[in-house]
């Protein structure tokens, strides 16, 4: 396959003589220029043939900004201006200037010693991924030095590692870091885009997250500080997965503000409708047109670069259904954009995770991203909080919840359905919160969403939200509602981390975080938002809650198999199921679908390939009303022995025989290693 990339280097390459050799790519221009301020400037010529425009600029040095000037046709597609400075798509360094230019490309030495800390090798059954914002991770952290709080460095720091470590994390997952900018309607407003879903390039590292003094050395000293937190981490044997967002750009919709791509070649850059309008299925204004090769050899040349040069560990690629496009705007899972991203050999070693959806025709596509892509897994969110909020809602209100326990049955396993036996359960990332929607603690308490401070008039974010307040809508001193709220937390977090696949928690949950019922909170100021690093009781044992069961999760791999098991085979890093009923006897179809009983016994074990053979119980009790259930009698079972329980001050030590009677006093989980 045609790799531009590696035949003609993209952007400006400085060499030791000060040469600058630049080149870009447009099949629309008639002119281009490149402009070193204070250097010079150099016309640029196309090469016969191809859509390849190159040059040099001589004495060019490190830190000197630069633009481009490029002159086009007019028509409804072209937005040329020959007086407009443009930035490189390639720039490895952007910073904020001035006046009506607003941002420049910057020349970057870019070398930084590595010495032999190579890039963690975590298998994917032990990985637990943690998503994060740059700044709100540590930004009200007072053990990180008040002018790294909310930095790369702050990030790197070694309290936030410690902290990590604590709660098993092995895999930090960051919201978009990739330079950005706040949306034009947003600007006008007086408000600022906290998460970084509006990129300006693909390369440059966003330097708003860089401490001061790394700032004041400019762009090479916020790669600089960039790279660091990236070595740190590596050396706490820590991954670092960014969140990328290649499906659309700063650019906006048409009238918006051009500084880039538009201004080079938008007529094919973006997606376009029939009537000379976007096509856009991303809801940001434009989107990015993969069909084009310029446009893909941009994407797969910003991620070679970020797995290479900045030695990050894998990409989960924000509305990744769009990407998939063909040039008729159809989904396609065999698109040669995801086969480049599949099988490119400098990409072999990086995790792929997918936002399997984008908000176009037939855009859901969770299940449909094959081989090596890990998808988000927006059902089991859904069932996970179905399960124990929205029924056990229903359930005080009726007398009978709303489902049965089938559905949770096949989130426990790995969602078979959805990723098939090809793929396996890994293919699936399993969540109950995400940086949008609610926090794991605001689920709990409130019914619904209060955006109030986005300024949208609570129109924005959604209203499908599955959240229970256990009768009372926000804070609350109620004690039993406290505790309520408490163990449904537990429940979800149990689920969560004792699922088959990879899962994901959102920073700040292990915290108890709050954001006070927004469920959107994309612009809001930095007060709603931070993870709290304050003592709480509440959030210490939260924090405790996850650091057990994620290293009860480790301790166990037949609770992450890498495959499913396939009847009359024996499958290695498969787990073998065994379902008993609250009477400790086989499950029957009525105890599978009728919504009056959710309860079930899940047995499991493991097929040995890499790890000893390894089994637990799980028992999962989805009602407000006790119940008594009999723990399973089984031949190679002496007694159990309780290692983990989402109800408060369970007895963890005794052994329990088998066929004895366990009695659940509510919602919860409970796991039982085997005596």
């Amino acid at each position: 396959m045609h790799e531009t990339a590696i035949e003609t280097p993209q952007g400006l390459l400085l060499g030791p003589d000060g040469t600058a050799r630049f080149c870009m790519r447009s099949a629309s221009a008639t002119s281009a220029t490149l402009v070193v301020d204070g250097r010079g400037s150099v016309a640029l010529e196309r090469v016969d043939g191809t859509d390849l425009w190159t040059g040099s600029v001589d004495g060019v040095q490190v830190g000197d900004t630069y633009h481009l000037l490029v002159d086009g046709p007019e028509g409804p597609r072209h937005e040329f201006d020959g007086t407009r400075a443009l930035l490189d798509p390639y720039a490895r360094g952007i910073v904020r200037t001035d006046g009506e230019r607003r941002w420049s490309s910057v020349v970057v030495d870019g070398s930084f010693d590595w010495g032999d800390v190579g890039k963690p090798e975590v298998p994917l059954d032990r990985v637990v991924v943690y998503e994060a914002n740059v700044r709100t991770l540590t930004s009200e952290n007072l053990a990180v030095p008040e002018h790294l709080r909310g930095t790369y460095a702050g990030v790197a720091h070694e309290s936030t590692i410690a902290h990590l470590h604590r709660i098993g994390v092995t895999t930090l997952e960051l919201l978009p870091v990739q330079a950005f900018d706040t949306e034009h309607w947003l600007q006008e407003a007086g408000r600022e885009n906290a998460w970084g879903y509006n990129t300006l390039g693909f390369f440059a590292p966003h330097a708003g997250y860089a401490s001061a003094p790394a700032r004041e050395q400019g762009a090479d000293g916020v790669l600089r500080e960039f790279k660091g937190m990236v070595r740190l981490l590596h050396e706490a044997g820590i991954q670092v997965v960014l969140d990328v967002v290649y499906n659309h750009t700063a650019e906006e919709g048409l009238g918006g503000p051009t500084s880039s791509l538009r201004g080079i070649d938008g007529a094919n850059r973006y997606r376009w409708a029939a009537d000379d309008t976007y096509y856009d299925t991303t809801g940001c204004g434009n989107t990015l047109d993969t069909s084009v090769e310029a446009t893909a050899d941009l994407v797969v040349d910003s991620l070679r670069y970020w797995a290479r040069e900045m030695q990050v560990d894998g990409f989960r690629f924000d509305l990744m259904a769009a990407l998939a496009r063909d040039a008729d705007h159809v989904f396609d899972p065999d698109h040669p954009l995801l086969e480049r991203i599949r099988h490119h050999e400098d990409l072999q070693d990086v995790l792929v995770i997918a936002e399997p959806w984008d908000v176009g025709p037939d855009g859901w596509r969770t299940g449909h991203f094959g081989e090596r892509v890990s998808e988000w897994n927006d059902g089991f969110r859904n069932t996970v909080r179905q399960f124990w909020l929205t029924d056990v809602a229903q359930e005080r209100r009726t007398g009978v919840p709303g489902a049965g326990i089938g559905p949770l049955a096949g989130a426990l396993t790995g969602s078979r359905s959805l990723f098939g036996v090809p793929r396996g359960p890994l293919a699936g990332i399993n969540f109950v919160t995400a940086h949008d929607g609610f926090t794991l603690h605001d689920l709990t308490a409130h019914d619904h969403k209060h955006n109030a401070a986005n300024g949208e008039d609570d129109r924005d974010g959604t209203n499908d939200n599955r959240s229970f307040n256990h009768g009372v809508e926000g804070p609350t001193e109620d004690r039993g509602v406290r505790a309520a709220r408490g163990r449904s937390m537990r429940n979800l977090l149990g689920t969560l981390l004792l699922s088959a696949g990879v899962p994901m928690l959102t920073a700040g949950d292990e915290r108890s975080r709050t954001q006070h019922g927004n469920n959107n909170a994309y612009v809001v100021s930095d007060d709603l938002t931070p993870v709290d690093w304050s003592t709480d009781e509440d959030a210490e044992s939260m924090t405790e809650t996850v650091a057990a069961l994620t290293a009860l999760r480790a301790a166990h791999p037949a609770l992450r198999p890498s495959r499913y098991g396939v009847d009359g085979q024996v499958t290695p890093s498969a787990s073998r199921m065994t379902w008993y009923g609250p009477d400790g006897g086989p499950m029957t179809g009525e105890w599978w679908d009728q919504p009056i009983h959710r309860a079930l016994q899940y047995f499991v074990e493991s097929t040995p390939e890499h790890e000893p053979y390894d089994r637990v119980l799980v028992v999962v009790h989805g009602s407000g009303r006790t119940r008594d259930l009999t723990l399973p009698v089984r031949d190679d079972v002496l007694a159990y022995r309780l290692a983990w329980s989402s109800e408060k001050h369970r007895d963890h030590d005794r052994h329990r025989p088998a066929g004895t009677v366990f009695t659940a006093y509510g919602p919860g989980i409970h796991v039982f290693e085997i005596v």
